[in-house]
């Protein structure tokens, strides 16, 4: 069997169940940016700008600390295929926004948006949200004002700081796609 032959069965062999866990940690030096282990692989993310805060709160821009679970991929079925997962999935639409509002009751959930009204929509140009990966960051119970809208999305070009979430590459976001299911544990810090 040839390399090419060897690489692609040990590929296939390692997507047919979801990780126990990735990890991901601030980078020495800077709060700013971190590495991602998942399955062997390091890769290099942006963090909020705050860095990996124990006390998350609305707005603070920091990157919670904890351990947490995927609950669900969006995508842009617009732009890319459907992505292989063992997440639930769901294309994003145009209406599709986040509540961050920590006085609605709808706070840090999916809401509906119409065309004239404005909130965090999850249909975005700059592809930062081509792909979002909703983890259960004060999801159960919801607490007012314990921050919202904390995903796992793409990065910009420059990795410069999230308002709290951890972004990466496409191309890392989607081989840790492959592996992540709603059991795998997402340790940040």
């Amino acid at each position: 069997m040839d390399n090419s032959a060897s690489s692609m069965a040990y590929r296939t062999k390692r997507c047919d169940r979801p990780l126990a866990a990735i990890r991901i940690r601030a980078a020495a030096g800077n709060r700013r940016r971190g590495w991602l282990v998942a399955g062997g692989q390091t890769i290099p993310v942006a963090l909020g700008r705050s860095g990996i805060i124990a006390n998350k709160r609305e707005g603070d821009g920091g990157t919670p600390r904890g351990i947490f679970r995927p609950r669900r991929l969006w995508w842009r079925a617009d732009r890319h295929r459907r992505p292989r997962t063992f997440l639930p999935i769901r294309a994003i639409r145009p209406e599709d926004a986040w509540c961050e509002d920590p006085n609605s009751r709808h706070y840090n959930r999916p809401i509906k948006l119409g065309p004239d009204q404005s909130g965090d929509r999850l249909r975005r140009d700059d592809h930062l949200y081509d792909f979002i990966v909703e983890i259960d960051h004060n999801a159960s119970p919801r607490v007012a004002g314990l921050g919202s809208a904390v995903f796992l999305h793409l990065a910009r070009a420059n990795f410069s700081p999230t308002a709290g979430c951890v972004s990466m590459t496409n191309s890392a976001m989607r081989h840790l796609l492959l592996r992540l299911g709603p059991q795998t544990k997402v340790i940040i810090g």
